[in-house]
């Protein structure tokens, strides 16, 4: 068994002295794991690092076995985000989710088009909307996307937001979001539940960028329905990478 494909970098582990594990989310196969030999040598100290973009080469004898990787740098998306804090916990949060959602093996071509392009995002000022948006189509993919279209309660379409800074929502504005059914609320429609609907970030709705205190709503939203749908099933706690980038929006 044999294929070559265009790979990101998920994560990586020592075994013995001088081999590595790495974990792959591949075009067409997947997320893949395999046995990089030298993966802990100098020449592979650049590649593989989480969010890296390469180019794969995976082979073994029987498709089930962990097989041999061979990787070589297309993208060093990682040494990009180094020196940014923000950016870096970004890119590690989004691969880590990667690892811990996504079946082993399994095609996943919608989330690897959406990983890469959050990678070239995190270039822009407005990478922490992007990021939230990159998790809201992780949902999507896996199959427990948001209706964010009309409010549940009365089917009223969302009219556009005022555009002027501090001028208050319209009553039919969608701003909660049910945590059972993942629908939109209007701001009239869930007043009297305020208190058990989640918020709805602006932004989300109506595009454009978020301030800390949207963000920080919009990570809330879909850090819910991850836990919900996508890792409390299956007893996967929240990665550690992504509870370190919402900490970094706490007022």
């Amino acid at each position: 068994m044999e294929w070559r494909d265009e790979a990101i970098v998920l994560a990586v582990r020592r075994l013995g002295e001088g081999a590595a594990v790495a974990s792959l989310l591949t075009r067409t196969h997947g997320r893949h794991p395999g046995l990089v030999r030298g993966g802990q040598s100098k020449a592979y100290r650049g590649v593989l690092l989480p969010g890296n973009r390469v180019d794969a080469r995976w082979r073994a004898r029987l498709a089930d076995q962990l097989g041999g990787l061979r990787c070589e740098l297309v993208g060093a998306h990682a040494a990009a985000a180094m020196d940014d804090p923000g950016r870096l916990a970004a890119l590690a949060a989004a691969c880590a989710l990667c690892e811990a959602a996504l079946p082993e093996r399994q095609p996943h071509e919608a989330v690897f088009e959406a990983l890469l392009a959050l990678l070239d995002a995190l270039a822009a000022e407005s990478w922490p909307s992007v990021y939230v948006h990159w998790e809201l189509a992780l949902l999507r993919a896996l199959g427990y996307g948001l209706d964010l279209s009309a409010c549940a309660a009365t089917g009223v379409p969302a009219p556009p937001p005022a555009a002027a800074e501090g001028v208050g929502r319209a009553n039919d504005e969608l701003a909660y979001v049910s945590p059972r059914t993942g629908r939109a609320v209007s701001l009239s429609a869930g007043a009297p539940y305020r208190d058990r609907l989640l918020a709805l970030p602006r932004f989300l709705v109506a595009g454009g960028e978020g301030d800390a205190a949207e963000i920080r709503a919009g990570l809330a939203l879909t850090g819910h329905f991850l836990d919900r749908h996508v890792l409390g099933p299956h007893a996967i706690p929240m990665p550690p990478a992504r509870s370190r980038l919402v900490d970094r929006f706490r007022g």
